[in-house]
């Protein structure tokens, strides 16, 4: 731990350098974390978020410097924990605040470092003010938010952000100051379908035939697909699937931020939470997408290919994920950031939120005034894709001509 300060409720926050402070049962303890858990979600699982550590992905060289706020009673009971980190830039975050940094410092300021409440890496929307269950939750919320807030006053840095958190964490953050953000993604609604020919029902008959096709096409040239899990992950595998990512994401990104060491060790630990989709050719994998998988949900992160055939990234990264759902019984699958494209898939634009504080007065002026802007824009671009989704417009017939 590299500090504490004792809050006015008789709480004691505590700022951790890494998530080794913490016991596995103190943060399976913690709302989301346990498999065993009804709203666990892997991505702020103690094995993930180790792993990254662990591994140096998530570490000072690369400008992610493990900052996790603890909260626990006079008597050193674990109440709630902010998976946060002091970061030297704004990569690997996908909220993107680059103009608000160039801003701050063409006016003289220092933007970085600031801190971040997220999973590094990973666009998926999660709990951040993490509590004990059976605990005083509000209480233990409030005091989380307003210790982020001090703790960022104090310290004199720019700015905290809490990005990719669920909607009833929003309350409680711009109680504590922190500006409301939101942002758009993709995601497919399992509606109780049976099969995947079932969700097609639910299309008009043009954007069916066009799926139906497309999947066709990309399963041409004798491409087969596996589903990996579980004891399916191994080391040869993960050699595989990492020739993938850095092939694709070196092209994509520049620098993949994850590397050889993190895919071993989360194989050795979450292997029943991962779901490797790999497209075959000729006896060799050709191409790889990994998928997390949640107590409701499947999250897709990355994807990669060592050869281009046409349609192949929609096939293993948006149809085979509405796939596995449908035969597993999950509700959602969150496809990862951005992407219109994955509208035609049948997934549909969902709002993201993200809370923002900025220490400066009257920078967090300008960036609240800009923030109602575009929060308006966000509603009404959700607006006008909802009306350009391949569903039919009503229960009695498709909207399309065949």
């Amino acid at each position: 731990m590299s500090g504490q300060e004792q809050s006015e409720r008789g709480f004691v926050l505590a700022v951790c350098d890494g998530l080794k402070a913490f016991t596995r049962d103190e943060w399976e303890g913690l709302s989301g974390t346990s498999r065993e858990a009804n709203d666990y979600n892997p991505f702020i699982s103690y094995d993930f978020l180790s792993s990254l550590e662990e591994s140096g992905c998530v570490a000072p060289a690369n400008g992610w410097l493990p900052r996790h706020l603890r909260l626990q009673d006079e008597a050193g009971q674990l109440l709630g924990a902010v998976p946060c980190y002091l970061k030297g830039h704004s990569q690997g975050e996908y909220v993107f605040d680059h103009g608000w940094a160039d801003a701050f410092e063409r006016a003289g300021g220092d933007y970085y470092p600031k801190y971040q409440a997220a999973v590094p890496f990973t666009p998926a929307t999660g709990p951040r003010l993490l509590h004990d269950k059976s605990l005083r939750s509000q209480a233990v919320r409030q005091a989380l938010a307003a210790g982020l807030r001090q703790l960022t006053e104090q310290q004199g840095i720019s700015s905290a952000h809490v990005t990719f958190l669920p909607e009833d964490e929003l309350p409680t953050l711009a109680e504590a100051g922190f500006l409301h953000r939101m942002d758009q993604q993709f995601h497919f609604i399992n509606d109780g379908f049976g099969s995947y020919d079932e969700f097609l029902e639910t299309l008009a008959s043009r954007k069916r035939k066009a799926l139906r096709k497309e999947r066709r096409e990309a399963l041409g040239n004798s491409i087969s697909i596996d589903w990996l899990t579980g004891s399916d992950l191994t080391e040869n595998i993960w050699d595989q699937f990492y020739a993938f990512y850095m092939d694709t994401g070196s092209r994509k990104w520049g620098r993949p931020y994850l590397n050889r060491e993190f895919y071993s060790l989360i194989g050795e630990r979450m292997a029943d939470d991962i779901l490797l989709v790999m497209a075959k050719r000729d006896g060799r994998y050709i191409a790889g997408a990994i998928n997390f998988i949640g107590a409701d949900r499947l999250f897709g992160r990355h994807w990669g290919c060592i050869e281009d055939h046409p349609f192949l990234h929609f096939e293993v990264c948006y149809h085979q994920a509405i796939d596995f759902a449908i035969s597993k019984g999950l509700k959602v699958v969150e496809a990862g950031a951005q992407g219109e494209h994955k509208l035609a898939r049948g997934y549909v634009p969902v709002t993201t939120h993200s809370a923002h504080y900025i220490a400066h007065e009257g920078f967090r002026r300008a960036v609240e005034d800009y923030l109602i802007r575009e929060r308006r824009e966000i509603e009404q671009l959700n607006e006008a894709l909802r009306e350009h989704t391949p569903f039919r417009k009503d229960q009695n017939g498709d909207s399309g001509n065949d």
